[in-house]
């Protein structure tokens, strides 16, 4: 069921299904709530199962020329005060990561646990703040189609590219639809985010770290340096998967997630 709240001003969509522990799953950059689409219906023989377009994105509206990662968790909070959800399971892709880490930070209390999917506790490099600023200039210029021509494919581990050629291109249409002004907002917000190293080694949040072992956004490296900062956490090596795992490898990431909103320890595992 589609639904929606006010926050900040704006309007907030969100869809809301099943029964049950609640998992809410948080799209990345250049998506919308609708992403998880085939994905959340792994979960709803027994889950209740969130779904959102963070602001910026989607049908959810936008403000100023920043969305900090702190803001789209407190339109996360506001959603669940709203439904009266006392305890929630987030799954953060990449920048929906980086909006589970300020969630952990802010509101733990709220938490059931969470998982990095391709995602980092880390703040951006210099390099990677270059390199927002560049996207931006392309977007004032009228030029968000060349943005999402190259950053889309390459979200995919290559082996991958032409098996999944229709997703890919669903992918890019879903990046289309969100306003220029959406876009910048949030480069300005994943720029300025912080690093959050302290709030990953935390023991007291069950943690789900997924990673994809032909990620061109993530190495294999960063991915390793994130599971020896948390040696709490349950891992999930997806051999065959870039930074689209719940694509690319649904079957195992699901499972996987099912296994800790169950409140059962994932072993550490690597798919071929």
């Amino acid at each position: 069921m589609q639904k929606s709240i006010a926050y900040k001003d704006i309007e907030v969509v969100y869809n809301d299904r099943g029964h049950g522990a609640c998992i809410l799953l948080l799209h990345g950059y250049l998506e919308t709530g609708e992403i998880w689409e085939s994905f959340a219906g792994r979960f709803l023989d027994r889950f209740r199962v969130i779904t959102m377009d963070l602001p910026g994105h989607g049908k959810s509206g936008a403000w100023g020329r920043t969305h900090t990662m702190d803001d789209l968790a407190g339109s996360v909070h506001a959603l669940l005060e709203e439904e009266g959800i006392d305890k929630v399971f987030l799954v953060g892709h990449s920048m929906g990561g980086y909006v589970s880490m300020a969630f952990a930070d802010l509101y733990p209390d709220q938490l059931s646990g969470y998982s990095l999917f391709h995602s980092t506790c880390f703040a951006d490099s210099e390099e990677k703040r270059k390199n927002r600023d560049r996207e931006i200039s392309l977007i004032l210029c009228n030029k968000k189609r060349q943005i999402i021509q190259v950053n889309i494919p390459k979200g995919f581990a290559d082996v991958n590219l032409e098996r999944l050629s229709h997703e890919v291109d669903m992918v890019k249409n879903l990046a289309l639809s969100n306003s220029d002004e959406g876009i910048v907002a949030i480069l300005n917000g994943m720029k300025e985010r912080p690093d959050r190293t302290r709030i990953l080694e935390n023991p007291a949040l069950p943690l789900l770290l997924v990673g994809g072992m032909k990620d061109n956004y993530i190495p294999g490296e960063i991915f390793e340096k994130l599971v020896a900062l948390a040696p709490h956490a349950s891992v999930l090596r997806l051999g065959q998967s870039g930074h689209m795992g719940f694509i690319e490898e649904p079957e195992p990431a699901a499972a996987a997630i099912r296994e800790m909103v169950e409140k059962k320890q994932v072993r550490p595992v690597t798919t071929s």
